[in-house]
């Protein structure tokens, strides 16, 4: 447990605004140990190209248990931090999601991402009934002893068209504050590409900042100008490697 502690805390140390800690995600050992090859400080699954990988939708419909047993092949097969995306918590309630958390920090996890989409009722659950489920997860961290870093995801910009995203940033910036308060360590924006509101984001906000990274978006060197602490890759290695993979099997049929 000492070491996945360390694993933790250098993690944290990791989001520093204006060098960010790039993470090209993955989906199982093998692309773990490939992203750690090329330099890597960390990693991190993306629930998008995990679920894919193994024939499921996006959405929590991979049962957790597999998801679950691929974190602890990954884990295994590595020294570096690993950070799983959680999604929505596998769970409605603070202790549900709670629950969640542990079985992934026990799995070797030392962080992972929670999103504020309501699946059940959609599309976002309210700022309270978020901030409780974040509580859930850090008194579940604490009780393990591990200071995890709960990445707290927001999709107030994700589900909205990109023309109306300068009027999101007061409700983000709100839920930022009150997911600092319920203990998050970050905050994740993703969907929002546009440098001005990056930088908006960046400066209200007590948390580190993550995007995720996409062709519309500044490249990191200027993200990392506006303060960003974190970018994620999410689906985007998958579908590439998916692209090239299909591109060669064309070749080689032809």
């Amino acid at each position: 447990m000492s070491d996945q502690v360390t694993k933790a805390q250098k993690f944290k140390t990791l989001h520093v605004p204006g060098h960010p800690i790039i993470l090209f995600n993955i989906w199982d050992a093998g692309t773990a140990k490939a992203v750690a090859a090329s330099g890597a400080k960390a990693l991190a699954t993306g629930s998008w190209s995990v679920a894919a990988a193994h024939g499921f939708e996006d959405g929590e419909h991979m049962p957790f248990d597999l998801a679950l047993a691929n974190l602890e092949r990954i884990t295994a097969a590595m020294e570096l931090p690993v950070t799983i995306d959680l999604e929505s918590g596998y769970s409605v309630t603070p202790d549900g999601v709670g629950m969640t958390v542990a079985r992934a920090l026990e799995a070797g996890a030392i962080g992972c991402n929670l999103e504020d989409s309501a699946r059940e009722t959609g599309p976002l659950r309210t700022i309270s009934e978020q901030a409780a489920r974040l509580k859930g997860a850090r008194h579940a961290a604490d009780r393990l002893g591990i200071p995890a870093f709960l990445n707290a995801r927001t999709d107030v910009f994700l589900i909205a068209p990109a023309d109306t995203h300068e009027g999101l940033v007061a409700e983000a910036l709100e839920r930022a504050r009150a997911y600092a308060d319920a203990g998050a360590d970050g905050f994740f924006v993703p969907g929002l590409v546009n440098e001005a509101l990056i930088a908006r984001v960046v400066e209200g906000s007590s948390l580190p900042v993550n995007v995720m990274f996409n062709t519309a978006m500044p490249p990191a060197a200027r993200l990392a100008e506006l303060g960003v602490a974190r970018i994620s890759h999410g689906p985007g290695p998958y579908r590439m490697m998916m692209k090239a993979l299909e591109s060669a099997a064309r070749e080689a049929l032809l």
